[in-house]
């Protein structure tokens, strides 16, 4: 089976782990971190720091991780944006970031978030406590947020779990319904700043700049001038994390609905808290009501219906 291997670090295999969510096995081989299958690809993570890719579109799927130093039985090119190298001095720029929360979590919307902040803001963007947002509890990111809100320009776009699933179930992956939130989102904050235009616009990178486009095949409008990929945006420039703030503060606020909807909390990511709230949502509301709730193309729709004796 054709492979492609990358060496890389824990940090970035635990994102990786996050973002394959979706597609994990409950079995994991002897020495590995976790074993996912994504559309015919099968992805193991070592302890070692090893990636292995195989079987369908392997080269494609390990370019999304892949960096510059990467020790690779195949040829894999460095993360690019426009194709050139992201600008030296983009960290002090009028930027446009945008950033995405939600794919990894079973419960609740996929929410894209574009902020601009312009050169001359960044010291009241800093001095608000805008970072990296893992970096910030959820009370930290509901007061910074509502700073944000007073002045700052930007674009929410919130894809509903019955919307996402209609979508998944016709055949769209999540990596392609993320590329045209984030595009949609850099078009409407755009035409809210016009006539301003920034330096460049900034997406914190889930997937090379080639697979980036090829989602955005047949939309109308498609983003692309100035338009740089980078991982870990939200530390190269302060709209990122701005963005990363704004949509992460719409989600937490997209859970307190949907708890006070189903008459108790409703946990974050995909773990066995997740499976057991599920399951429960199952006994009471029925079957049906994790179309409104939930991905359903998670393996915790699976896990749940088993708790709940289905």
């Amino acid at each position: 089976m054709a492979n492609t291997v990358i060496q890389t670090t824990m940090e970035e295999i635990k994102k990786m782990k996050e973002y394959y969510q979706p597609y994990l096995s409950e079995k994991t081989p002897l020495g590995s971190i976790f074993f996912a299958k994504k559309n015919g690809c099968v992805i193991t993570a070592y302890k070692s720091g090893k990636v292995m890719f195989q079987g369908a579109r392997n080269e494609e799927e390990a370019k999304q991780w892949s960096k510059p130093d990467s020790n690779q039985t195949k040829h894999s090119s460095s993360p690019k944006g426009s194709g050139n190298p992201l600008p030296t001095n983009i960290s002090s720029m009028s930027i446009v970031g945008s950033d995405e929360v939600g794919k990894g979590d079973y419960f609740g919307p996929l929410i894209v978030v574009a902020a601009y902040v312009r050169a001359d803001q960044i010291p009241l963007v800093k001095e608000l406590g805008v970072k990296d947002s893992k970096d910030l509890t959820d009370s930290q990111i509901i007061k910074i947020a509502k700073d944000l809100l007073v002045f700052l320009p930007y674009s929410l776009l919130k894809l509903d779990n019955q919307k996402y699933n209609k979508l998944q179930g016709s055949g769209m992956t999540q990596g392609k319904m993320t590329a045209i939130l984030h595009n949609q989102a850099h078009h409407y904050l755009l035409e809210k700043i016009s006539p301003e235009k920034p330096d460049a616009i900034l997406v914190d990178q889930f997937a090379q700049a080639p697979v980036y486009y090829k989602h955005l095949k047949g939309q109308k409008v498609i983003q692309n001038e100035r338009v740089y990929f980078s991982t870990k945006a939200e530390s190269i420039h302060l709209a990122v994390a701005a963005a990363s703030i704004l949509a992460r503060y719409s989600f937490i606020r997209a859970f307190d609905g949907l708890s006070k909807k189903v008459g108790f909390t409703i946990p974050k990511g995909a773990g066995a808290k997740v499976d057991q709230a599920a399951a429960r949502l199952i006994k009471e509301k029925g079957i049906y009501a994790l179309n409104e709730f939930t991905k359903l193309h998670f393996a915790n729709t699976g896990k749940a219906k088993k708790l709940a004796g289905m």
